[in-house]
Formats: C-alpha cells, sequence, structure tokens
C-alpha cells in the first residue's frame, strides 16, 4: 500500500461533545488507537469512579525494561506512540482461534503528533514485514532472547512482550517512542458497541470466511463484532495480502474517530461513565500513562484531533523475492517516512509511491 486514506471514509452522523459540570472531582479519560490502532474515547466519573478506572487500567514500564540504550528523547512538543493490537487468543479472545501460549502484534502503527498537537500522523507497520530484531529480555521468562536478521515484525511482541515490540521500532525508525497503547479484540468489540457501532459505505461485496465477515454493498451500521471482522479482512480483497487489510483498518479507524465526536457522551454521565469504564479495561499502557489522572493530560493534548487531521499511510515496503508472503523494508523510502517524522514534518507523498501492494484498496472497498 501507498500513499494516504484520508478521504477514503465518509461519515453523516454530526454532533458535539459537551461536558457536563459536576461538583465532585471528575476525571476525564481518554484511550487512544485501536486494532486498528487512532481511538478516542472521552469518559468521567466522582470520587469512587476514579478508583474503579484505575484499578482497570494495566501499564508495563518500558523505561525500566529498556533502559538509556535508545533514541534521543526529543523534546519539541511532539509525541510518538507505539499503538499494537494483541492478537492473544487468551481468555475471552480464544473465540477467535486456539491459544498457542504467545500473542503477536496483529496491527501496529506508530502515531506521531506534531507539535501543538494539531495534525498526527500514522504510519502502519505492516506485521509480516521481515526485519532485523535486537535482542530482547523475555517477559515472561526474564530470559535474553537473542536478535534474529530476517525476523517477522510481529514476533517481537511474542518473544520479549511490549518492551521487545517498542524495542524493535526504535531500532527501525530511530525514533523513541514516548508511549505505548495495546487494545485487544475483546475490548475492542465492547467499546464499539457502546458507541452504537460505526457507519461505513462498502463500494462491493465482502465475503470472507476467515474473519467471518459477510456485506454486501451499501451502507451499514458495524456493531462490534463486524467492526473486528473488518480490521481483520485481508483473503476477499485486493491480493489477499496484509497490505490490503491494513488500509481497511485506516479506513474503519478514520470512520471510528468521527464516531466517537458524534456520540455526544458528555451529555450522558452513565454513557461516559460506562465507555471509560470498556475503554480502561480493553488497554494497556506504559506506565507513563498507567492512571486515570496521566491519561487525563495525555487526553488534553489529543482531544483537538478529528479524523481530518490525521494522515495515515502504510511503511514503504516491497514484497520478499525469496518468500512473496513476506514484505522488507524499501530501505530509502522508508528512511523517508521516519526522517519527516522525527523532523515533525509532513510525510512526503514521495516516499510512498514506489511502496508495495494494492494501491486505494480501502478507497475501492470502503467510502
Amino acid at each position: 500500500m501507498a500513499g494516504q486514506s484520508g478521504s477514503s471514509t465518509r461519515i453523516r452522523a454530526t454532533g458535539k461533545r459537551r461536558k457536563k459540570p459536576s461538583r465532585r472531582r471528575r476525571a476525564t479519560v481518554i484511550a487512544a488507537w485501536t486494532a486498528a490502532g487512532v481511538v478516542v474515547v472521552g469518559g468521567a466519573g466522582l470520587g469512587y469512579a476514579y478508583v474503579k478506572l484505575n484499578d482497570n487500567l494495566k501499564a508495563v514500564d518500558i523505561n525500566a525494561a529498556l533502559g538509556k540504550n535508545r533514541p534521543v528523547n526529543v523534546d519539541n512538543g511532539s509525541q510518538d506512540i507505539l499503538v499494537l493490537g494483541s492478537d492473544s487468543r487468551s481468555g475471552a479472545n480464544s473465540a477467535y482461534g486456539a491459544d498457542e501460549g504467545t500473542a503477536r502484534s496483529d496491527t501496529a502503527m506508530v502515531v506521531h503528533v506534531n507539535k501543538g498537537h494539531k495534525t498526527a500522523s500514522v504510519v502502519s507497520i505492516p506485521r509480516d514485514t521481515l526485519v532485523t530484531r535486537p535482542d530482547c529480555t523475555s517477559d515472561t521468562t526474564g530470559e535474553t532472547v537473542a536478535g534474529q536478521q530476517r525476523a517477522m515484525f510481529n514476533t517481537a511482541y511474542e518473544v520479549g512482550g511490549p518492551a521487545c515490540a517498542v524495542k524493535t521500532v526504535e531500532s527501525m525508525s530511530g525514533i523513541r517512542m514516548d508511549h505505548y497503547v495495546e487494545v485487544d479484540f475483546t475490548g475492542f468489540k465492547k467499546l464499539i458497541d457502546q458507541l452504537g457501532g460505526v457507519k461505513i459505505t462498502t463500494t462491493q461485496a465482502i465475503d470472507d470466511s476467515k474473519s467471518h465477515l459477510h456485506l454486501q454493498p451499501g451502507t451499514h451500521t458495524l456493531d462490534g463484532e463486524q467492526s473486528l471482522g473488518l480490521v481483520r479482512t485481508r483473503k476477499s480483497i485486493g491480493d489477499g495480502s496484509d497490505l490490503g487489510r491494513i488500509q481497511l483498518q485506516q479506513a474503519f479507524i478514520k470512520a471510528l474517530m468521527e464516531q466517537v465526536k458524534s456520540v455526544g457522551v458528555f451529555s450522558n454521565p452513565k454513557t461516559l461513565f460506562d465507555l471509560a469504564d470498556t475503554a480502561t479495561k480493553a488497554v494497556t499502557t506504559d506506565s507513563d500513562l498507567g492512571s486515570v489522572e496521566k491519561l487525563t493530560g495525555f487526553a488534553t493534548g489529543l482531544k483537538g484531533l478529528g479524523s481530518k487531521n490525521v494522515t495515515m499511510v502504510t511503511m514503504p515496503v516491497q514484497y520478499d523475492p525469496a518468500d512473496p508472503n513476506r514484505v522488507i523494508p524499501l530501505e530509502e523510502s522508508a528512511q523517508q517516512v521516519w526522517t519527516a517524522l522525527k523532523h515533525d514534518k509532513p510525510i512526503p507523498a514521495s516516499a510512498t509511491e514506489k511502496s508495495a501492494g494494492d494501491k486505494g484498496v480501502a478507497g475501492k472497498v470502503v467510502q
């Protein structure tokens, strides 16, 4: 896939968010970016709710795990966030396949929020990309896992958890990740259902037995199960590769961002709390975001972002000559992308022109 998908999603719902005043302590929670990676959800509660939401959150101390041998922390007001959708099949996620005792990053996005927090760039990393994975520490045994050349990108999470995924992305990009957000299948579904679904228009039928999604052409309001099916669909579109699926994910995320804005959750305290309760159960964050108070500060910096302010691309890749089921980075083009983010600049269109994949798949299938 190459290029941007900024015009691929039309949302008809409208509405404004109004914050209802409270006489007690109020906390606002925004959990950002699902499997599909950027999701912004507002939530508020009174004193007891604040404690409950804090208890929901799971956090990983990325800084302690990686130490000081990391890219320079550029303090220019911008932020870089690694967002993963985990494909673990344990617990409630077992409905999507057998639990093999490990999990991989099914969806991976680097979210760069520009200085001023008025615009953002999102770079999707295909999970089947062959990369040089650095040495990592297992998050289950504590033992060192040797690095590997030509390792699939999503094996970083499998062998070393969130810290290894962050380390691998930092090694690839040369950019220090300020934050980490992970969302699982079950939480994603519940969040969509509580939002009342997400409206999309399909221009052709989607019939995918692997993702269990069957849609005729037309406008649909997808519930949580259908939404999960859409962001997992690959076999029935384009060449059946992960690159086409990424474009669907990007189109869906933009639709979801508009849906969140249109719901008007601040006018209904119960809806607000239910969304916050679900969102905080659905995500794992780095320790710097691991409390309602910290998420509140993070949310304040993101609340002005809308789908029109977000540019989405896929890291430039080509099909691996030795294995057409895998892709490898187009080093020069990929470096253009990472350099743009590093210098807080827009990603040049030329950076993605030579990338592999079905260009415009999402635009053809979802509007």
